[in-house]
C-alpha cells in the first residue's frame, strides 16, 4: 500500500477514536500525528502533551511549540520528574521503561478526563528495535495508530514533506539521556553539558544527526558520514573541538565510523 493509502487509513483510524491525546515532543513522528488529528478531529477533539524534564532539549521545545502553532494544534506542557526516580536515574537498559511510566502515568489521566483515546508517534520502523518503553505505554493502554496502519519513518517524512510540515527532514533526537553509557548515574548536570555540547555543534554548522556521547570529561562527537570529511579537517576540527570544551568537557573524540542508528530488535 502506498503512503497516501495508509494515510487514509489513518485519518479514518483517527475519525473512529473520535477524541485523542497526543504524547508530543516534537519529533517527527508525534508531530506528523498531531497534524492529521486536527484534520481528521478538528482542534477541539484533539490535545498534544509535551512532557518536559531535564532530559528534553529546549531547542526541541522550541521547534514543537513553534509547529504546532502553526498547524493549530492544542498543546499542554506538563513537568515530568524522571530524573528523581531512582530506578531511571541508575540509567539502567531499561531506563526508558521509567521514563515513559512517569510520563503515561500522567497522561492517562488528561485522556480519561477528556473520553479520548492516548496516542504515541511509535511507527513500524520502531516494531523492530529494541524499545523497553513500549511496555510502559501498553500498561497504560497507549496506541500506536502510525505502526498499526504501516507507516513507515521514510513514509512519514514523505506524508510531512507533502503537507508542509517542516520537521520531515528534522533529525532523530532521543532524549539526552540516551547520550550517557547505561550504568553511568543520569544528572541533571550530566544532560545539561550535552545538550551544551550539542547546541554548540549546530551552533557552528553541523548538519544531519548528531550525538555527544558523555564519558565523564571526554565527549565523542558521532555525526553523519556526508558530515565526517568536513569538521574532521584541520580547518573545521578546531572550531569543533572549542565548541565541545565550552560546554565543560576537557577532551573531544570524534568517531571516525560516524553516527550509528540503533539496531534492529532480534
Amino acid at each position: 500500500m502506498s503512503a497516501v493509502g495508509k494515510e487514509q487509513h489513518l485519518i479514518a483510524w483517527l475519525r473512529r477514536a473520535g477524541s485523542v491525546v497526543v504524547g508530543y515532543s516534537g519529533g517527527v513522528d508525534s508531530t506528523y500525528l498531531a497534524c492529521v488529528a486536527v484534520e481528521a478531529l478538528g482542534v477541539d477533539r484533539v490535545l498534544a502533551v509535551v512532557g518536559r524534564s531535564a532530559s528534553y532539549p529546549d531547542s526541541q521545545w522550541s521547534t514543537a511549540a513553534a509547529v504546532a502553532k502553526q498547524f493549530s494544534v492544542p498543546v499542554r506542557v506538563i513537568e515530568t520528574d524522571e530524573i528523581h526516580d531512582r530506578r531511571y536515574a541508575a540509567n539502567p537498559t531499561n531506563r526508558c521503561y521509567f521514563c515513559k511510566s512517569e510520563l503515561w502515568s500522567q497522561l492517562a489521566p488528561i485522556a480519561a478526563e477528556r473520553q479520548a483515546a492516548l496516542l504515541d508517534g511509535t511507527n513500524a520502523d520502531d516494531l523492530h528495535e529494541h524499545r523497553p518503553g513500549a511496555l510502559a505505554g501498553s500498561e497504560h493502554g497507549v496506541a500506536s495508530p502510525l505502526a498499526q496502519v504501516g507507516l513507515t519513518k521514510a513514509e512519514i517524512r514523505e506524508r510531512s514533506r507533502a503537507r508542509g510540515i517542516p520537521t520531515w527532514n528534522q533529525p532523530s533526537s532521543p532524549c539526552l539521556a540516551s547520550r550517557i553509557p547505561h550504568g553511568t548515574p543520569v544528572t541533571v548536570e550530566r544532560l545539561r553539558t550535552v545538550e551544551a555540547a550539542e547546541a554548540g555543534l549546530r551552533a557552528i554548522g553541523i548538519e544531519g544527526s548528531l550525538r555527544v556521547r558523555h564519558h565523564g570529561d571526554t565527549a565523542r562527537v558521532e555525526l553523519d558520514q556526508d558530515q565526517l570529511d568536513r569538521w574532521l579537517s584541520p580547518t573545521y576540527r578546531q572550531a569543533l573541538e572549542d565548541a565541545v570544551r565550552r560546554a565543560g568537557y576537557r577532551h573531544v573524540v570524534v568517531d571516525p565510523a560516524g553516527y550509528r542508528a540503533p539496531l534492529p530488535r532480534p
